[in-house]
């Protein structure tokens, strides 16, 4: 995989930077711009040796929705970043050959706003391909994803890893071969998307962790009353991990009434919401005797208010990166809980990703890396 550092020539060049501007926004304002922030090292790098740099992403609402990226623009411009809104596509060859010197950056519209994009179609790959000389992806967290502005555009142009891409799968990476004690905490919902990162752990984690949704599917295994609790659909093969001594659950959960109930023998729970107070005790036990520490994914239903346990948990995970314990996190809900904490310098790395953490912890690669690695342009 081709890094920035192996560009020899960037005065005067087009480069079109496929970044991840996707943040979280209520009301049209940006509620947390860690993302916008982590391209800004491949912005300032380019900027700096004489580029033309092209910004492209796309911008979804909570409901999927798709939305201008113009408040971006106006983040990237409070952050020091001269960046040139362009929102015509059409016009957008005009800018670029008369308007734009080298050193200056442009960013155009919601990617999504095209068919093309999502379809990987050719044609609109090609057609992005044609404002640039040159193609980066700094991405990482939309690169699990078959789109045109991923794994379409480096069949047309030389293509390279940004900084933070080139962060992610290095940092990722070394979990596959880490310092032990390690501890592996997942959480969040849906088993079947995470069954094959546990099965690929189970071979390299000291410890696992299942808490969330997830830990209810266990329970059900168990033969544990949880009522409505949220579980996964179908039958799935949950058996091989409640059996090993390795994956730790929850010792206590919270129903609505945010009471405290055990989980042992016969759970009987009208709705389990989160993780329970001694459960954070077990995890700070646990995270004591850690060299190294993987966590994605939320303790609770994050989204519908049920947060404590996921902000003690990720307060416990940054006062063991001052204590020298490698630390890696990720996850949507995850980095909510780290913002809302005000603890994003406090890990030792912190993804980007989502579904790209996973898929590249379960693969060891990703569309878009195999697109970076094909490139032969």
């Amino acid at each position: 995989m081709k890094t920035l550092t192996d560009i020899e020539v960037l005065e005067g060049v087009k480069v079109l930077v496929r970044a991840d501007f996707n943040v979280p926004m209520r009301n049209g304002v940006i509620e947390d711009g860690f993302r916008i922030k982590s391209t800004l090292p491949t912005i300032d790098y380019l900027r700096s040796k004489g580029a033309k740099v092209i910004l492209i992403s796309h911008l979804e609402s909570i409901d999927g929705s798709n939305q201008t990226l113009k408040p971006v623009a106006d983040e990237l411009i409070k952050m020091g970043e001269p960046v040139v809104f362009v929102k015509d596509f059409k016009k957008a060859h005009e800018i670029l050959e008369v308007q734009i010197k080298n050193g200056d950056c442009v960013l155009l519209e919601n990617l999504r706003f095209f068919e093309g994009e999502k379809a990987n179609d050719t044609h609109f790959a090609q057609e992005l391909a044609s404002f640039a000389d040159i193609y980066v992806n700094d991405a990482f967290s939309v690169s699990h994803r078959e789109h045109a502005s991923i794994v379409g555009i480096p069949k047309f142009l030389p293509s390279y890893a940004g900084i933070q891409f080139e962060k992610e799968v290095a940092a990722l990476s070394k979990v596959f071969n880490p310092a032990h004690p390690f501890l592996f905490i997942l959480g969040g919902a849906k088993f079947e998307t995470k069954l094959p990162l546990l099965q690929k752990f189970m071979n390299i984690a000291d410890t696992i962790f299942v808490g969330g949704a997830l830990a209810n599917d266990f329970y059900k295994a168990k033969g544990y009353e949880i009522g409505t609790s949220l579980v996964s659909k179908g039958n799935l093969p949950v058996a091989e991990f409640v059996a090993s001594s390795k994956v730790l659950l929850p010792v206590d959960v919270l129903n609505q009434h945010n009471e405290a109930k055990p989980a042992d023998g016969v759970l009987k729970i009208d709705k389990i919401l989160d993780s329970g107070p001694q459960t954070l005790e077990m995890l700070k036990a646990e995270i004591s005797k850690a060299r190294c520490i993987l966590w994605n994914g939320p303790l609770g239903l994050y989204e519908e208010g049920y947060k404590s346990a996921t902000l003690g948990l990720a307060r416990l995970i940054s006062e063991a990166t001052a204590q020298g314990i490698e630390t890696i996190v990720g996850g949507g809900d995850t980095l909510a809980a780290i913002a809302e904490g005000n603890l994003q310098d406090t890990f030792t790395f912190i993804s980007t990703g989502g579904g790209a953490m996973l898929d590249f912890l379960a693969k060891g690669t990703l569309p878009g890396i195999e697109a970076l690695n094909a490139s032969e342009i």
